[in-house]
């Protein structure tokens, strides 16, 4: 087991590959015993794994404006970079929180919901509103020039917003992906939030606060929801939370921009 020291309680560089390992289908090497005794201590890296993702997305996109493909198409591959690399595992969780919150009646029920493999009428239109809408944002976004601070910082922010989800709301389930990982304290969700915040605001600059303001208020929801419903957060709860931001922060900046 790793030892105990200030060190490797935060900045190790093992904690980006131990993100990256978790939120995406990368071939990245893990020190798994390592990346075990830190559990959600590494969540503080969940926006530099975010922006990895966003930049190998972008690289599509701008490689498909170069080949002379549409601002729709192009966002199109951009998405589908984006749903690959990270094994639609947010997808996923939006599309069972969907299903579990929404048809389920009580706490047991909900989870029961979630935890099954089928996808429900409420899943599938969560996920076909979800990418219909990011798809269209991105469209305008492109249009005005903005692929890369736009992707870059939803990426970060999207993913940054699940530590302090994580930090605030306790298990809902004693199994799963989220009891798995642990729960970070305070300091690393403050970290998270505070690299994503301030890379927003060099990619997008004033604009980047609307940004900020767009991802508080999802974030918000869907916690206070999850809490009503299940009392407590799953590692679907975490990614519904990734998407209903990426998706509000991506409607706010296309707003703004048109």
């Amino acid at each position: 087991m790793a030892r105990d020291t200030d060190k490797e309680r935060f900045g190790a560089p093992w904690d980006i590959a131990a993100a990256l390992g978790l939120l995406s289908r990368l071939p990245v090497r893990i020190d798994t015993d390592r990346a075990t005794a830190r559990g959600a201590a590494s969540a503080w890296a969940y926006p530099l794994a975010g922006l990895i993702l966003g930049a190998l997305a972008c690289v599509t996109g701008q490689i498909a404006l170069w080949l002379g493909l549409t601002d729709n198409l192009s966002a199109g591959l951009t998405l589908a970079t984006l749903v690959i690399i990270s094994g639609a595992m947010h997808e996923d969780g939006l599309a069972d929180t969907a299903d579990g919150l929404w048809g389920g009646w009580d706490k047991n029920h909900c989870l029961k919901i979630m935890k099954d493999s089928h996808t429900g009428v409420y899943g599938v239109l969560a996920l076909t509103l979800g990418l219909g809408l990011r798809w269209q944002a991105l469209t305008l976004i492109i249009a005005h020039g903005a692929l890369w601070p736009a992707v870059l910082a939803t990426a970060m922010l999207s993913r940054a917003v699940m530590v302090p989800v994580m930090a605030h709301l306790p298990h809902a389930r004693e199994d799963g992906l989220s009891q798995s990982v642990g729960r970070p304290d305070i300091k690393t969700a403050l970290i998270a939030v505070a690299i994503a915040v301030i890379a927003c605001l060099i990619l997008l600059h004033i604009t980047g606060l609307a940004l900020i303001a767009a991802a508080l208020l999802a974030t918000l929801a869907c916690a206070t929801i999850a809490k009503a419903k299940i009392n407590g957060q799953t590692g679907d709860i975490l990614g519904a939370t990734q998407q209903v931001s990426d998706i509000t922060m991506l409607l706010t900046l296309a707003a703004l921009l048109s």
